[in-house]
């Protein structure tokens, strides 16, 4: 490496450590890279360092079950660590040539320091990113990042009662949680905690030996787990009679929507309005007619049924929108609705003109027309 070379990659690895360069490295910097900017070159010498986008570096990728990895990602210059436990990382990964971004909830709990984030990601069925992600990411793969959100996390002060209810991978963001009780715990004393995961198989469960390390070093600890395949699907009155104290607990819950959708039946017939819930799909079955979509200036439309959002629309007809989490979460997609009606997947909330939407969870209701 040259000295020229040499002197830019000290220049970046100070940036990305946050210290303060000397002003012989700014002037140095300004000759090396002029006349295109710092950033032109910078991923040539230090990958992570970018003053447009916040970048990651994947340091691990650890394998929990057959279809799903854990991703331990390096952040990079301007990636902050600062986060609650149990919200959402974006991330951008590219794939055949294109930046593919999901948004997928934080496993770690956050840390001093630039620390590091991880995200346990599942294959899905028709998922194109996670797919990618369990099967060819590897150490060493750079990553594009959005900042951690999400409104699915304990309050401050913690309850000093709480009951988490999981299944599958619906997991991972009660475990960021469970994570940072855990180490606040050398401080504070870890509340009075009642887990109840279900999984269709034994093998399945995720994070199952830390969990039960966990019972044994943490008495506020108790899980209860539910193997399906041999004991059937828990119900409400079955949680209630493994959960006496329930009413007293504020709970956070994340799994399949038939699951929450009866969590929530439960806690609305009791008046109580202390159930948290994240949802990692939706309801495609709304009872929406569907419709012709035209996408503002562009003048494309396309033809949709009751099932597909309009994200998905445009994209068959090559119309980008923005996107981040698809699922309703991140508020990425939001976009005017020109005229139409327009339902929402989540919870079956119709929209009409004037309204802003989110294109990655709704479906026309009829034709509809979107400002873009």
């Amino acid at each position: 490496m040259s000295e020229s070379q040499s002197g830019l990659s000290r220049v970046l690895r100070a940036a990305a450590a946050r210290v303060p360069e000397p002003r012989t490295a700014h002037r140095l910097l300004r000759r090396l890279t002029h006349p295109l900017l710092p950033d032109d070159y910078s991923s040539l010498v230090y990958p992570l360092w970018s003053s447009r986008e916040l970048r990651g570096e994947v340091v691990s990728v650890r394998r929990e079950a057959e279809d799903v990895v854990t991703l331990v990602i390096k952040p990079g210059w301007g990636a902050s660590p600062r986060y609650q436990p149990g919200q959402y990382l974006g991330i951008g990964v590219l794939v055949e040539g294109r930046w593919t971004w999901r948004s997928y909830s934080l496993t770690s709990a956050p840390t001093s320091g630039r620390g590091e984030y991880s995200v346990t990601v599942k294959a899905m069925p028709e998922g194109l990113l996670s797919n990618h992600i369990v099967g060819t990411v590897e150490p060493g793969t750079i990553v594009r990042l959005a900042a951690p959100a999400g409104d699915f996390h304990l309050p401050s002060p913690t309850p000093p009662k709480i009951m988490f209810v999981t299944a599958g991978s619906g997991i991972t963001p009660v475990m960021g949680m469970l994570r940072s009780l855990d180490r606040r715990a050398v401080n504070d004393e870890f509340p009075d905690v009642v887990h109840v995961h279900s999984v269709r198989e034994r093998k399945d469960t995720l994070f199952h030996e830390e969990l039960l390390a966990l019972e044994k070093t943490q008495p506020g600890y108790t899980m209860h787990l539910r193997v399906t395949s041999e004991e059937g699907r828990i119900d409400a009155a079955q949680m209630s009679a493994l959960v006496p104290d329930w009413a007293e607990r504020p709970t956070w819950a994340c799994g399949p929507n038939a699951m929450l959708d009866e969590l929530a039946e439960h806690f609305d017939a009791t008046d109580r309005d202390d159930l948290y819930v994240e949802r990692f799909t939706v309801n495609r079955d709304a009872g929406a007619s569907g419709g012709t979509v035209t996408f503002g200036s562009t003048g494309k439309t396309v033809e949709l049924d009751g099932a597909t959002t309009i994200l998905e629309g445009g994209e068959k007809v090559g119309v980008q929108m923005p996107f981040g989490c698809r699922m309703g979460i991140c508020q990425t997609c939001v976009v005017g609705l020109e005229d139409g009606h327009v339902r929402d997947l989540r919870n079956g909330t119709d929209h009409g003109p004037g309204e802003r939407i989110q294109t990655c969870v709704s479906v026309a209701c009829g034709d509809v027309e979107i400002k873009i």
